[in-house]
């Protein structure tokens, strides 16, 4: 393994121990985004890939979010499927992983992954969720980014460094980090359609208590020396504390939900 496969997999395998907070702090997805990834599905059937403590699966399973919808969580990390089960025991939630799909061949209309994608090994993933979509149905990525066409925000994103900001939480280093995230190897059949992208606006309900816990639940952070995380943390809360917008009671932390989906060839 490559050394940025390593981090990669420290990363994403550091969410277990946080699954909790996890479920607590994570927001859900803007359902107009839900919609608009889910539009060219042949069907109703949904795999939420990937699916942590389920924020997608319960957006999905809102009725104004994406009604009808028969939804299967696969979700890797012992302790999030733990979590998602617990908050919705009627989900069928099995474990499993991108590369490993628990399911039958055609199986789906829809593979959605909310802030999952960019961790599957899509060498391995692409062929494996092709395997189970039926004929036209559709991939599609879901990433919640902070909106830092707002001032306050951006200042946020400077101060917080890259640990709890990362590459693809706002919407040009998403853009940027996307751009061939579906796009066939070198000597690979082509297994998708050409990707369309689409960002819809979103916003979370915050303190600055919980928007400094929202953003320890992020895999720079966890992955973190205690000494380090403690400085970053102490640092967003400095800075949120000297901000009008949120030193004082609830606020809307300013976000889009964007979106990353291709059509099964």
């Amino acid at each position: 393994m490559t050394a940025d496969g390593e981090e990669r997999r420290r990363h994403a395998g550091s969410f277990g121990a946080a699954a909790a907070a996890y479920a607590e702090h994570r927001p859900d997805y803007a359902r107009a985004a839900v919609r608009w990834a889910l539009a060219p599905a042949p069907g109703t059937r949904v795999l939420d890939l990937g699916a942590g403590t389920g924020k997608l699966t319960a957006t999905l399973l809102d009725p104004p979010g994406a009604p009808g919808i028969e939804v299967v969580a696969v979700e890797p990390d012992p302790a999030m499927l733990a979590e998602l089960r617990r908050a919705m025991p009627a989900v069928r939630a099995l474990p499993g992983s991108a590369e490993a799909i628990p399911l039958p061949d055609a199986s789906v209309d829809a593979v959605l992954a909310g802030n999952a994608l960019h961790w599957f090994d899509m060498a391995v993933a692409g062929p494996e969720i092709a395997r189970v979509l039926a004929p036209g149905g559709v991939l599609a990525g879901l990433w919640n980014l902070l909106d830092d066409e707002v001032g306050w925000v951006a200042g946020l994103a400077r101060v917080s460094g890259s640990a709890a900001v990362g590459p693809r939480d706002t919407p040009a280093a998403w853009r940027a980090a996307t751009a061939g995230l579906l796009r066939p190897r070198a000597g690979a059949a082509a297994l998708f359609g050409p990707p369309e992208r689409n960002e819809l606006p979103h916003g979370q309900r915050r303190t600055a208590d919980s928007l400094v816990a929202t953003l320890a639940t992020r895999a720079g952070m966890l992955a973190m020396p205690v000494p380090e995380r403690e400085a970053a943390t102490g640092r967003i809360r400095a800075y949120l504390a000297s901000r009008p917008e949120t030193a004082r009671g609830e606020f809307t932390l300013p976000m889009r939900t964007g979106v990353l989906r291709a059509r099964r060839l």
